[in-house]
């Protein structure tokens, strides 16, 4: 499902860990989007507002940095990295009711001339920043100079009251199931699958379920900025990141500082629209891979298709007696796509399923999975769906999605039915209703936000920089265009990039809109 192509940097992380490289972690495309100025729609329960004035016990807080403990699967950071735990309303439009506890990881500022915090968000939603900071902080070494390096699980997500919607064998079951169905008992497992995957998400979470949106943890950012003694929030987003960015800079435009925001999601698309937008994002990485390839893209896609129909129908066999459907199939292609660092690993893993052997393609996609050896499983998907699903207003129904198939087909034969049947299957019978159709990022009044897009990014395509910068509004969004490949431009390779963000960070310096490095 979607799920492999909107949780981006711990993608990233796997390709480091694997030994393929790869950089700092969708748009693209027409989108079923607003207008400026339109009604953007709420839900049943709308965003909850904050009252103007929080208690004391939240915003007097004194964090107690300490060694980190390990979380989840991955062991404690090693080094002078710190962490705590933020206290947070369950609700906040009930500030001086529950809490629930936000863990926070720290490492100070190096030099002197401190500015204050910077705040990471690595993508998703459902990426972990208590794990992709310390693999993150060697790309941002001149950025620590001046900036403590901070950032957080948001609430849902790890050891943020991280939700756990199946069990391992649970989740291993359902890799059976088929996300492209082509008959009537495939579609009834495959929205079966997803309804129960809901209620799973819903017994797990109970009342967190409909408190983990994208306003929900922009407001928590805004407690954090107090806690930690910051007059302006200075913020760091990737992929979904900037998506949280601008809904932080809506709802607090005078307390914008220096905010980058790198891989932009476009946020004038609809679920539809974000469909269409990674379906084409996709299909262009897979283009210019085959081109690198000295393979015609037309040609190369289209054997590419045809391998995914003969496993659709036959299942290739991989190691541990595993089976290699045409879904794990898709996410062992998809994850070499995210940098091309990986494309020689996409060719060796392909080249094996031509000749039978599922093998290559399945050990991609269980890194994106986070399967391990023994079959455990990470829950980064979970947390990813419990947010996007409270996010989402839009609920395509299975005969709207089958009316929209051939065009999702158009654009990508190899992507195109997955990502049709998805926007059908993400929140198919969710529990709780959607907030929004698009998120609202306009933030006049703002300092200057730097957007960075690559022409080459296959999951936040580059035409969501231009379209945030719009939305966010006139002398607000400032783009910056990076004329290369992989998922985000910053630390991924370009020095004209990775100098116009320090400046801006370090100085203040805001490069002209419209700036490109090639």
């Amino acid at each position: 499902m979607r799920r492999f192509l909107r949780w981006t940097a711990a993608v990233a992380a796997a390709l480091l860990m694997a030994g393929c490289g790869g950089g700092s972690p969708d748009g693209g495309g027409k989108g079923n989007g607003h207008k400026r100025g339109e009604n953007k729609g709420t839900s049943a329960a709308p965003p909850s507002a904050p009252a103007t004035d929080l208690p004391a016990s939240l915003t007097s807080q004194r964090l107690d940095w300490r060694g980190c403990k390990a979380t989840g699967d991955s062991p404690a950071p090693t080094g002078d990295w710190r962490c705590a735990t933020l206290k947070v309303p369950l609700d906040w439009s009930r500030p001086d009711g529950a809490t629930i506890g936000l863990a926070l990881i720290r490492a100070q500022a190096t030099g002197g001339h401190r500015i204050g915090s910077l705040l990471f968000n690595f993508g998703g939603p459902g990426g972990s920043g208590l794990e992709m900071m310390p693999y993150y902080a060697d790309t941002v070494a001149k950025l620590r100079e001046r900036y403590d390096l901070v950032s957080w699980d948001p609430r849902g997500v790890g050891a943020s009251e991280g939700v756990r919607c199946r069990s391992d064998r649970q989740i291993e079951a359902a890799e059976d199931v088929d996300a492209t169905p082509d008959t009537p008992r495939e579609q009834k497992a495959y929205l079966q699958d997803a309804a129960d995957f809901g209620k799973g998400c819903q017994k797990a979470a109970g009342k967190l379920l409909a408190h983990v949106s994208t306003t929900d943890t922009a407001r928590d950012m805004d407690l954090m900025r107090q806690v930690l003694g910051d007059t302006r929030m200075h913020y760091f987003g990737i992929s979904y990141g900037t998506e949280l960015g601008g809904v932080y800079a809506h709802l607090f435009p005078k307390r914008v500082g220096r905010l980058i925001l790198d891989a932009v999601v476009d946020p004038t698309a609809d679920t539809v629209g974000q469909a269409e937008n990674q379906t084409r994002g996709f299909q262009r990485a897979l283009d210019d891979y085959l081109k690198s390839t000295g393979q015609d893209p037309e040609q190369g896609t289209r054997r590419i298709a045809a391998l995914l129909k003969r496993i659709d129908a036959k299942p290739l066999p991989a190691t541990s007696g595993r089976k290699l459907t045409e879904t794990l199939a898709l996410t062992g292609i998809i994850v070499p796509l995210y940098s091309e660092a990986g494309w020689p690993r996409l060719t060796s893993a392909l080249g094996s399923a031509e000749k039978g052997d599922g093998s290559p393609l399945m050990a991609l996609a269980d890194e994106y999975n986070e399967r391990d050896s023994s079959g455990h499983y990470g829950t980064t998907t979970h947390s990813q769906r419990v947010i996007s699903c409270l996010d989402e207003k839009e609920r395509p129904t299975p005969a709207e999605t089958k009316r929209l198939l051939a065009q999702f087909e158009r654009i990508s034969p190899v992507f195109g039915n997955f990502l049709g049947w998805d926007t059908a299957g993400w929140c198919h019978d969710w529990p709780v209703p959607g907030q929004f159709t698009t998120p609202e990022v306009s933030a006049p009044g703002a300092a200057p936000i730097l957007l960075v897009g690559n022409t080459g990014d296959p999951a936040t395509p580059y035409e969501g920089a231009r379209r945030m910068a719009d939305e966010l509004g006139k002398g607000v969004g400032v783009e910056l265009t990076w004329k290369g490949e992989g998922h985000g431009a910053y630390g991924n390779g370009s020095d004209c990039v990775d100098s116009a963000v320090n400046a801006y960070l370090l100085s203040g310096t805001v490069p002209k809109d419209g700036t490109v490095c090639s």
